[in-house]
């Protein structure tokens, strides 16, 4: 046999390898709301609960966590609510909007109605207020095991700087200064984690069991608040509040860490060129301390990648995006950035569309576009689970 024969039949034997190593999914569609006609899974634990908002026939979203065949409405005081984090025992982090408007018709919630944004903590029924540093509103990230909330929180200082107009996220306007903070383990505890010096503002949206925390930092001119968050400065907090800057993959127009494990690895994204030249994309990055920041690329022919969570085995899943910012899931598993749409075993009920967490389970939350072009949230199962 020749040498381009036994090439080919190596590159054969491999190829095969890397499909039989690569896990497969099944997808539940987690459906809406009794006439309403979308849904989004944000987050889920390690015993496949799921969070996140579901649409009503009035357009309303509403908090829910989808179990096995359950489905439970959070309901908050005011209008629109998601959940954004929620932990194995069960405790939910939530933005609701109140019943008052806010001052200023800000939009930290990101719902367009121009009412205040209220954290909560959700357990067994009740729904708690968590305070502000002053300001009026806030916004939650995850909640860690112990139970303890990640998200930012508005002074009562007025920032010159802030957007006056609504922005694409869709935030905005925004008056009041905001900082990064944690909620907890004792109701009614907020402890602000400080910015890297010289920025002013930051947000954080998770945090691992060990009280090591990912966000950004920078200032209110240069960061955009969740859901899109967006800061100059991919930022790790200390169990301590230390924060220390995670570089970046060639410029400080987007930098911004999203989740941290238990192992202290970092995933988010990051800009790949300065930002006097705009359009060139971002890539979705893996940092850990003994390699720095890690360009994870994106899937073939896309422009631009984030990485949403990683879990404690290391496995990162996200969305990859192509020029005309068509969203794509991946899932980057051992070394291996692929398409969740193509590691489906068997027929989807959706078109996959967006990733947006991974549990110690290898279980996937997200949610795709059904036949009617409608979004719903839904859970990718690893087969023979």
């Amino acid at each position: 046999m020749n040498r381009s024969i036994l090439c080919i039949a190596a590159s054969a034997f491999l190829a095969r390898a890397v499909i039989a190593q690569t896990p497969r999914y099944s997808i539940v569609d987690l459906g809406t709301s009794p006439g309403g006609s979308s849904s989004m899974a944000n987050v889920l634990n390690d015993n496949r609960l799921v969070g996140g908002q579901a649409s009503g026939p009035d357009g309303v979203q509403q908090a829910v966590l989808w179990g096995g065949p359950f489905r439970v409405y959070l309901g908050t005081p005011g209008l629109n609510s998601g959940v954004f984090g929620v932990n194995n025992s069960g405790q939910a982090a939530i933005n609701g909007e109140a019943a008052a408007n806010d001052p200023f018709n800000e939009n930290f919630c990101s719902f367009g109605t121009g009412l205040r944004c209220i954290a909560y903590q959700w357990q067994r029924g009740a729904m708690t207020a968590l305070p502000t540093l002053g300001g009026n509103n806030a916004a939650v990230g995850n909640i860690n095991n112990k139970g303890e909330i990640i998200g930012a929180a508005e002074t009562a200082t007025m920032d010159p700087d802030c957007p006056s107009k609504v922005l694409f996220s869709p935030t905005g306007p925004q008056v009041l200064a905001y900082e990064a903070v944690v909620w907890g383990p004792k109701l009614g505890d907020i402890r602000q984690l400080k910015p890297l010096p010289g920025d002013k503002i930051g947000m954080a949206l998770w945090i691992n069991d060990n009280n090591e925390a990912a966000g950004a930092t920078g200032t209110c001119a240069n960061s955009v608040l969740p859901p899109l968050a967006l800061g100059p400065h991919a930022v790790m907090w200390d169990k301590d509040g230390t924060p220390h800057d995670l570089g970046n993959l060639g410029a400080k127009a987007i930098n911004m860490a999203l989740s941290i494990n238990n192992q202290s690895q970092v995933t988010g994204t990051s800009s790949l060129i300065d930002e006097a030249h705009p359009g060139n994309g971002h890539h979705a990055f893996l940092w850990t301390a003994a390699t720095g920041m890690k360009d994870l690329g994106a899937l073939p022919g896309d422009t631009g990648s984030v990485g949403a969570m990683i879990n404690d085995a290391g496995d990162i899943v996200g969305v990859s995006f192509d020029l005309d910012g068509n969203p794509r899931p991946f899932l980057w598993h051992k070394g291996t950035m692929s398409d969740l749409n193509d590691m489906v075993a068997g027929k989807s009920p959706l078109q996959l569309v967006w990733a947006t967490a991974i549990n110690e389970r290898g279980e996937i939350s997200g949610f795709g576009a059904t036949a009617k072009g409608d979004l719903h949230g839904f859970l990718a199962t690893p087969a023979g689970q």
